[in-house]
């Protein structure tokens, strides 16, 4: 058996697909531990969640400082502290730094619900639908400085239904993103995919 991967979640919310990774790194054949979640809110959900599961947690919030750069810099402290070999956004709300992004350059990855390069930023169920698209889905792909526009590592894809409204389309593509995430985090752990 290799070493796993040592994983980190950042979220800003209620953390389901950081739960889905909690759960499939329950798994002894999994090859990623996630080793700690930080939230930029300390209301996030996701942190008692992650908590009752026995894993350690952070909280810093944007406001305490004066720049992203020096923000970035305390995120950068804990995940050291963690040894984190890999780094997944989970619902995570905040714009890295350049340095911050280029840093974790093809160690980090990040979930986004549409099929990129297609609906990039928010709303993008919204802007599916808006678009008049025949599907939609979700996208893992690797976090570089530029907003969503790292490479796909893993897509799945969901049909858009006659009178789907952005909400029933955004919970139709979430039960998707806890299939991908846990799956393309596999495929970087064991060496099947890198940037």
């Amino acid at each position: 058996m290799t070493v796993k991967k040592r994983v980190a979640i950042l979220i800003s919310g209620r953390g389901s697909n950081m739960s889905a990774l909690i759960e499939a790194a329950r798994a002894p054949d999994y090859p990623a531990e996630i080793v700690g979640v930080f939230s930029n809110r300390s209301d996030a959900p996701g942190l008692a969640i992650a908590a009752a599961a026995g894993i350690p947690t952070a909280f810093r919030s944007h406001k305490d400082f004066p720049d992203r750069e020096s923000f970035d810099a305390a995120i950068q402290a804990i995940l050291d502290e963690w040894r984190a070999d890999l780094v997944c956004l989970a619902g995570y709300m905040r714009i890295f730094s350049t340095g911050f992004a280029e840093r974790w350059t093809g160690r980090m990855l990040n979930i986004h619900p549409s099929l990129l390069p297609r609906h990039k930023g928010l709303k993008p169920q919204l802007q599916a639908l808006d678009a008049g698209d025949a599907e939609s889905g979700c996208t893992v792909h690797w976090v570089i400085p530029d907003l969503d526009d790292g490479p796909a590592i893993l897509q799945r894809r969901v049909p858009i239904l006659p009178g789907d409204t952005a909400e029933t389309l955004a919970a139709r593509i979430l039960a998707e993103e806890h299939i991908a995430y846990p799956q393309a985090l596999a495929m970087v752990c064991r060496g099947e995919v890198a940037l």
